[in-house]
């Protein structure tokens, strides 16, 4: 495989503060190859266009496991199609669950309140002694082994705080609200097979007050009946058209689905919209790196679809991948209000930066004369690819919109200025990547990569 190094100059000093790096006062880059990316690709790419995806997409919500979900599927398949790229719709099991009965029990008395059984709970009865985990962090969680955990929620999502206490040896989950808006939340994730219940606040602290003083014994009864679904991921592939390739992989990815009874525009049909307006304009460049296009389904579920499709990766396609782009809530009118860049930022797993938020830095200084900060956050679907090991970022807008998984994220709440933004700084990234003029990438960590 044809390997050549490149060190990258980024388009600013970056000061990491408080887990999110804000930019300095901007310094002209230096540029490694001639610079024909804006007087040519980025002229390609259309706001037009995208915000009409976004219209088609929206009409109807796109739930994983629905209707609306494979029609936007079809559809995101054939527009690839058209370009006359190699596609695969690759099916991934989902599933629902319906609540036959969920008891929580404290000294043999019934919870204040009905509890609510977590979406991917395990079915089962359990007693044991009732103790309090924090908010499930690695390091305040404390012995938990064949005891019932009560966790409160905040910082980190429902499926890692339950993923914690499992791993340390918990028989069941009682999880308490972190506001006063009652007990109707919580996902345990698939294949978590452990009793887990929400809640309100006010119990919650009640018991945690208690705990002080005084041994518990709670019981919990759970009975979930599984239904099976399927979800779906869309796999467009760009062989290299240069006579001369590196044999490496760069991916750009979204995911299609959006939560239950919301539009999504915003969420994440402006990603989808990106994805496929860069792989209408990239498939007419001549690139010597094969370039993935992905829509993924299920990421409203826990990352379900990407991290089925990491999973199911050869180690000889990781070994050859070295950028993924994942775009994410990118078109939001009223997200990041105020903020340099319209509030975008890029987010990686770590909160370090790496071949992407290089390259994103370098183009959004190049183009919009604007330096992007990044910082350490998942939830979206860059988070498996990091755990493989390939250099990853999330675009988006931050913070989020009020309309945010609501039924009013709606087209009208589109910017097209934002949209092009996003698209053109990483497409002009993953071009520097698979132009046949710029040097190569080595796949090595940041602080290893060999400079210039």
């Amino acid at each position: 495989m044809k390997r050549k190094s490149m060190g990258l100059a980024l388009a600013a000093g970056l000061v990491l503060t408080g887990g999110t790096v804000q930019a300095t006062a901007a310094k002209k880059p230096v540029v490694h190859h001639e610079q024909t990316v804006q007087n040519s690709f980025l002229k390609k790419l259309s706001a037009d266009r995208m915000y009409n995806t976004i219209a088609l997409l929206s009409k109807q919500p796109r739930e994983a496991g629905t209707e609306g979900e494979l029609k936007a599927v079809h559809y995101i398949e054939n527009e690839f199609k058209k370009l006359g790229l190699k596609t695969k719709i690759q099916p991934f099991p989902i599933y629902d669950f319906k609540t036959n009965h969920a008891y929580a029990k404290i000294a043999g008395q019934d919870i204040e309140e009905k509890p609510y059984a977590f979406s991917g709970s395990g079915s089962g009865k359990v007693t044991a002694p009732l103790v309090y985990a924090g908010k499930a962090k690695p390091e305040e969680i404390g012995d938990v082994k064949g005891k019932i955990a009560l966790v409160e929620r905040g910082d980190i999502p429902f499926i890692e705080k339950i993923a914690n206490v499992l791993a340390k040896g918990a028989a069941g989950v009682i999880m308490f609200n972190n506001s006063a808006e009652g007990n109707q939340f919580g996902q345990a994730g698939e294949g978590q097979n452990i009793p887990a219940v929400a809640i309100t606040r006010a119990s919650g602290l009640k018991l945690a007050e208690q705990l002080k003083t005084e041994q518990l014994i709670a019981t919990l009864d759970v009975d979930i009946q599984k239904i099976e679904k399927t979800s779906y991921n869309v796999i467009a592939s760009m062989k290299p058209t240069s006579k001369k390739t590196t044999g490496q992989v760069i991916t750009i990815g979204s995911h299609h689905d959006s939560v239950h009874g919301g539009p999504g525009a915003n969420d994440d049909a402006s990603g989808v919209s990106a994805v496929l307006e860069l792989a209408r304009v990239l498939s007419k460049e001549k690139t010597d790196t094969e370039i993935r296009f992905l829509t993924f389904g299920s990421e409203e579920r826990g990352l379900v679809g990407s991290s089925y499709y990491a999973a199911h990766l050869p180690k000889t396609d990781t070994d050859r991948m070295v950028a993924h782009f994942q775009m994410d809530m990118i078109g939001g009118r009223d997200a990041g209000k105020g903020k340099p860049a319209g509030g975008l930022i890029m987010y990686t797993i770590d909160g370090k930066k790496n071949l992407v938020t290089d390259l994103g830095a370098k183009y959004s200084y190049e183009i919009f004369k604007e330096t992007i900060p990044y910082g350490e956050l998942g939830r979206s679907d860059h988070q498996p690819f990091h755990e493989l090991g390939i250099p990853s970022a999330l675009f988006i807008h931050s913070p989020v919109e009020p309309w945010y998984h609501q039924p009013t994220d709606t087209l009208d709440k589109i910017d097209k200025k934002k949209l092009l933004q996003v698209a053109k700084i990483v497409g002009s990234s993953a071009y520097e990547i698979a132009d046949p003029k710029s040097p190569a990438i080595v796949k090595y960590p940041f602080e290893d990569r060999p400079v210039d």
